[in-house]
Protein backbone atom coordinates (compact mmCIF):
# COMPACT_ATOMS: atom_id res chain seq x y z
CA UNK A 1 0.00 0.00 0.00
CA UNK A 2 1.15 3.14 -1.03
CA UNK A 3 1.55 6.11 1.10
CA UNK A 4 -0.84 7.86 -0.13
CA UNK A 5 -3.43 5.12 -0.76
CA UNK A 6 -2.82 5.15 3.40
CA UNK A 7 -3.31 8.88 4.07
CA UNK A 8 -6.64 8.62 1.74
CA UNK A 9 -7.87 5.70 4.29
CA UNK A 10 -6.54 8.05 7.20
CA UNK A 11 -8.26 10.64 6.20
CA UNK A 12 -11.42 8.68 5.73
CA UNK A 13 -11.15 7.51 9.33
CA UNK A 14 -10.63 10.94 10.36
CA UNK A 15 -14.31 12.02 8.72
CA UNK A 16 -15.95 9.26 10.08
CA UNK A 17 -15.30 10.77 13.37
CA UNK A 18 -16.14 13.78 12.59
CA UNK A 19 -19.46 11.77 10.94
CA UNK A 20 -19.82 10.78 14.97
CA UNK A 21 -18.43 14.11 16.37
CA UNK A 22 -21.54 15.99 14.24
CA UNK A 23 -24.07 13.85 16.76
CA UNK A 24 -22.14 13.57 20.28
CA UNK A 25 -21.23 17.13 21.77
CA UNK A 26 -18.15 17.78 22.62
CA UNK A 27 -16.40 15.92 19.39
CA UNK A 28 -14.97 18.64 16.51
CA UNK A 29 -17.65 17.37 13.75
CA UNK A 30 -17.61 19.11 10.45
CA UNK A 31 -14.40 20.75 11.09
CA UNK A 32 -12.54 17.25 11.30
CA UNK A 33 -14.60 16.45 7.89
CA UNK A 34 -13.66 19.89 6.02
CA UNK A 35 -9.96 19.08 7.61
CA UNK A 36 -9.36 16.08 5.61
CA UNK A 37 -10.90 17.22 2.85
CA UNK A 38 -8.61 20.18 2.74
CA UNK A 39 -5.61 17.89 3.49
CA UNK A 40 -6.93 15.64 0.44
CA UNK A 41 -7.27 18.48 -1.63
CA UNK A 42 -3.34 19.95 -0.85
CA UNK A 43 -1.90 16.54 -1.20
CA UNK A 44 -3.57 16.10 -4.66
CA UNK A 45 -2.07 19.57 -6.05
CA UNK A 46 -5.76 21.54 -5.73
CA UNK A 47 -5.92 19.52 -9.05
CA UNK A 48 -9.35 17.72 -7.43
CA UNK A 49 -12.89 18.42 -9.32
CA UNK A 50 -14.32 21.22 -7.55
CA UNK A 51 -17.77 20.49 -7.50
CA UNK A 52 -18.10 17.77 -5.09
CA UNK A 53 -15.62 19.80 -2.38
CA UNK A 54 -18.10 22.85 -2.81
CA UNK A 55 -20.85 20.51 -2.26
CA UNK A 56 -19.51 19.44 0.77
CA UNK A 57 -18.37 22.76 2.34
CA UNK A 58 -22.37 24.23 1.63
CA UNK A 59 -23.46 20.41 2.99
CA UNK A 60 -21.33 21.29 6.38
CA UNK A 61 -22.54 25.27 6.12
CA UNK A 62 -26.09 24.03 6.31
CA UNK A 63 -25.34 21.69 9.11
CA UNK A 64 -24.32 24.30 11.55
CA UNK A 65 -27.54 26.14 10.57
CA UNK A 66 -29.69 23.86 10.85
CA UNK A 67 -28.23 22.80 14.64
CA UNK A 68 -28.64 26.47 15.78
CA UNK A 69 -32.33 26.46 13.96
CA UNK A 70 -33.40 23.53 16.06
CA UNK A 71 -32.00 24.47 18.91
CA UNK A 72 -33.72 27.65 18.49
CA UNK A 73 -36.98 25.98 17.68
CA UNK A 74 -36.93 23.76 20.50
CA UNK A 75 -36.79 26.18 22.47
CA UNK A 76 -39.34 28.67 21.57
CA UNK A 77 -41.63 25.98 20.94
CA UNK A 78 -41.15 24.90 24.12
CA UNK A 79 -42.28 28.47 25.49
CA UNK A 80 -38.94 29.02 26.72
CA UNK A 81 -37.89 32.79 26.84
CA UNK A 82 -34.81 34.29 26.10
CA UNK A 83 -33.27 34.12 29.68
CA UNK A 84 -33.94 30.67 29.06
CA UNK A 85 -31.85 30.06 25.88
CA UNK A 86 -29.51 32.48 27.75
CA UNK A 87 -29.15 30.30 30.21
CA UNK A 88 -28.92 26.62 28.12
CA UNK A 89 -25.57 28.78 26.25
CA UNK A 90 -24.22 30.19 29.68
CA UNK A 91 -25.03 25.95 30.96
CA UNK A 92 -23.05 24.75 27.86
CA UNK A 93 -20.13 26.93 28.28
CA UNK A 94 -20.22 25.91 31.83
CA UNK A 95 -20.91 22.11 31.47
CA UNK A 96 -17.93 22.35 28.79
CA UNK A 97 -15.15 24.02 31.12
CA UNK A 98 -16.03 21.68 34.01
CA UNK A 99 -17.52 23.99 35.89
CA UNK A 100 -20.44 22.06 37.02
CA UNK A 101 -20.80 19.00 39.50
CA UNK A 102 -21.28 17.04 36.51
CA UNK A 103 -17.73 16.73 35.40
CA UNK A 104 -16.67 15.38 38.30
CA UNK A 105 -18.86 12.07 37.81
CA UNK A 106 -18.42 12.18 33.76
CA UNK A 107 -16.23 14.78 32.64
CA UNK A 108 -16.92 17.74 30.16
CA UNK A 109 -19.12 15.22 27.71
CA UNK A 110 -22.01 14.90 30.41
CA UNK A 111 -21.45 19.00 31.27
CA UNK A 112 -22.37 19.22 27.82
CA UNK A 113 -25.30 17.73 28.19
CA UNK A 114 -26.58 18.41 31.40
CA UNK A 115 -25.45 22.08 31.28
CA UNK A 116 -27.78 23.47 28.78
CA UNK A 117 -30.35 21.90 31.08
CA UNK A 118 -29.95 23.15 34.05
CA UNK A 119 -29.07 26.57 32.57
CA UNK A 120 -32.51 26.71 30.71
CA UNK A 121 -34.45 26.02 33.22
CA UNK A 122 -32.63 28.38 35.80
CA UNK A 123 -32.53 31.37 33.14
CA UNK A 124 -36.71 30.51 32.46
CA UNK A 125 -37.02 29.97 36.55
CA UNK A 126 -35.43 33.76 37.13
CA UNK A 127 -37.25 35.18 34.05
CA UNK A 128 -41.06 33.83 35.18
CA UNK A 129 -40.83 35.58 38.52
CA UNK A 130 -44.89 36.69 37.86
CA UNK A 131 -45.95 32.89 37.82
CA UNK A 132 -46.91 30.78 41.36
CA UNK A 133 -44.17 28.64 42.30
CA UNK A 134 -45.19 25.13 41.07
CA UNK A 135 -46.49 26.58 37.00
CA UNK A 136 -42.56 28.61 37.53
CA UNK A 137 -41.16 25.34 38.01
CA UNK A 138 -43.01 23.47 35.43
CA UNK A 139 -42.49 26.20 32.71
CA UNK A 140 -38.80 26.11 33.89
CA UNK A 141 -38.07 22.44 33.48
CA UNK A 142 -40.39 22.11 30.16
CA UNK A 143 -38.02 25.21 28.70
CA UNK A 144 -35.42 23.07 29.93
CA UNK A 145 -36.38 19.85 27.96
CA UNK A 146 -36.92 21.64 24.83
CA UNK A 147 -34.05 22.80 24.37
CA UNK A 148 -32.46 20.27 25.18
CA UNK A 149 -34.79 18.27 22.58
CA UNK A 150 -34.02 20.73 19.92
CA UNK A 151 -30.53 20.23 20.05
CA UNK A 152 -30.44 17.07 20.29
CA UNK A 153 -32.30 16.67 16.94
CA UNK A 154 -29.86 19.47 15.50
CA UNK A 155 -27.26 17.23 16.17
CA UNK A 156 -28.94 14.16 14.33
CA UNK A 157 -29.40 16.47 11.41
CA UNK A 158 -25.67 17.66 11.37
CA UNK A 159 -24.85 13.87 11.93
CA UNK A 160 -26.56 12.46 8.81
CA UNK A 161 -25.35 15.78 6.76
CA UNK A 162 -21.87 14.88 7.82
CA UNK A 163 -22.79 11.76 6.62
CA UNK A 164 -23.33 12.86 3.54
CA UNK A 165 -20.37 14.84 3.01
CA UNK A 166 -18.74 11.74 3.65
CA UNK A 167 -20.27 9.71 1.09
CA UNK A 168 -19.78 12.88 -1.68
CA UNK A 169 -16.02 12.81 -0.76
CA UNK A 170 -15.87 9.37 -1.54
CA UNK A 171 -17.96 9.05 -4.29
CA UNK A 172 -15.84 11.54 -6.01
CA UNK A 173 -12.53 10.48 -5.22
CA UNK A 174 -13.37 6.49 -5.79
CA UNK A 175 -11.38 4.51 -6.04
CA UNK A 176 -8.61 5.73 -3.71
CA UNK A 177 -5.11 5.99 -5.71
CA UNK A 178 -3.04 2.77 -5.25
Amino acid sequence: MSSITLLYWVLIAVMVVGVVGAVVPGIPGPSLILGAILVWTAVQGFAVNWLPLIAIFVILILSAGIEFLATYWGAKRAGASRWGQIGAIVGLVLGFFGLLPAWLIGGPLVGILVGPLLGAIIGEFLYRRELPFDERTKQSVKAGLGVVVGSLIGNLIEGLLAFVAVVVFVVSTWPPPG
